[in-house]
């Protein structure tokens, strides 16, 4: 099977322009193609992930990727499918961002001469003259059909600034820019990206001739990740002090029967022909499936020696009540504890991740979701004491399947 078709059978590919040449362009490995990442956050998602590893089977059939950091896009942020306006960055929390993600990065796609490569956008798009952009830009777009577009449907109920309807234009630039530097012919993106990425491909036919060889794909990613990406405490992080190898194996392992073998298909490298096997597992197979699937993405994003680490520690603690088990440690310091020598349990879930609020944590106990070594706590108002924190820690659960080992140091 060759990779588009491997795309297709894995449910990746979404929508096509030009699905023939796209198809011959791919499996032949002659696609430069681009997937642009806003750095929104000092750290890669889930949602994130997805996009990588579609960068890394393209880039492993032979095709090149282009990694497009978003210094600039990043000033302004995209609307799509937000309700608000992005809160703006400063450049210098930008540029820290786009540093953190090329770190990332490195552990998914092989970047050198004539390998992938990294772009950041702010190169071209913070030196634009305004009027010389509308000039070669502007004309190519009529308003309504910009309002039109699915990317700003959300924010139009509650009203779009002009300041973020420029982020089409931009994004069609980044295209056109690409084109014409670097060669490049593809872009994939997320499926709420559409819009934004026909019209890179519009502006780049219209500037050049309707024969320019630009094409559009997008791929389950961005409404799949978000949706994969998210949990009661927040998002689930590739940096390991935002969210621990254990945790993110823990994320994967707890994945609901009905996503497991879907989340195989698109995430994993495994043999199509291993995957179809599992697809008829049933009760507690999914179980194991399930094991797999953390251990296979914990050891791509964390490697093979912390994968081994999490799937050892999440056995010993569901198979032995928690004892013994390697789990994240979380550290109570002095400033945590009041004059007293106390500090509230409420605290202490959400520094361990547990939960994203207090009120999370309120919530948590008071609908007995949350034991301490063991035992149930019922009233939000508990507090742990200094003195009563042993060497080995204090095991902390909420739910069924969310611990952390609370120390002091």
């Amino acid at each position: 099977m060759q990779i588009y078709e491997e795309l297709q059978a894995r449910g990746l590919i979404a929508q096509v322009t030009d699905e023939d040449t796209v198809r011959k362009l791919v499996n032949e490995g002659k696609a430069t193609f681009y997937i642009g990442f806003d750095p929104t956050a000092d750290s890669l998602h889930v949602g994130h992930f997805m996009a990588l590893c579609l960068m890394k089977r393209l880039q492993m059939a032979g095709n090149k990727p282009i990694a497009l950091l978003g210094g600039g896009t990043g000033m302004i942020g995209d609307p799509s499918g937000k309700t608000d306006m992005r809160q703006m960055m400063t450049k210098e929390t930008i540029d820290h961002n786009i540093a953190c993600f090329k770190k990332q990065m490195e552990r998914f796609i092989e970047f050198g001469e004539d390998k992938a490569i990294l772009v950041n956008n702010a190169d071209w798009l913070l030196d634009l003259n305004y009027i010389e952009f509308l000039r070669e830009v502007g004309p190519h777009f009529t308003v309504n059909r910009m309002l039109a577009a699915e990317c700003y449907k959300q924010r139009w109920e509650k009203g779009l600034t002009f300041f973020e309807f420029n982020y089409m234009l931009m994004q069609g630039y980044d295209f056109y820019r690409l084109y014409l530097d670097y060669g490049c012919n593809l872009e994939f993106g997320g499926d709420d990206q559409w819009s934004n990425m026909l019209a890179g491909t519009e502006l780049i036919r219209r500037k050049l001739g309707k024969d320019a060889e630009a094409m559009t794909i997008t791929l389950l990613l961005n409404s799949e990740g978000k949706k994969m990406g998210k949990t009661v405490s927040g998002a689930v992080w590739l940096d390991p002090d935002k969210t621990s190898p254990y945790d993110f194996y823990q994320y994967w392992r707890n994945v609901g029967d009905a996503d497991v073998m879907k989340c195989i298909r698109l995430l994993t490298f495994l043999p199509l022909e291993q995957i179809d096997e599992m697809s008829s597992w049933e009760g507690s197979r999914l179980n194991q499936a399930k094991e797999i699937l953390a251990y296979e993405l914990t050891s791509l994003v964390h490697g093979e020696e912390e994968a081994k680490k999490a799937q050892e520690g999440a056995r010993s603690l569901f198979g032995n009540g928690g004892e013994g088990a390697d789990i994240p440690a979380v550290s109570l310091t002095d400033e945590d504890f009041d004059e007293n020598g106390a500090v509230d349990l409420i605290s202490v879930l959400v520094k361990a991740g547990l939960v994203g609020t207090r009120s999370d944590g309120r919530r948590a106990i008071q609908q007995g979701g949350v034991t301490l070594d063991g035992e149930k706590v019922a009233d939000f108002k508990a507090q742990i004491n200094k003195e009563d924190i042993p060497d080995e820690g204090l095991l902390l659960r909420k739910g069924k399947k969310h611990y952390k080992k609370i120390c002091r140091k």
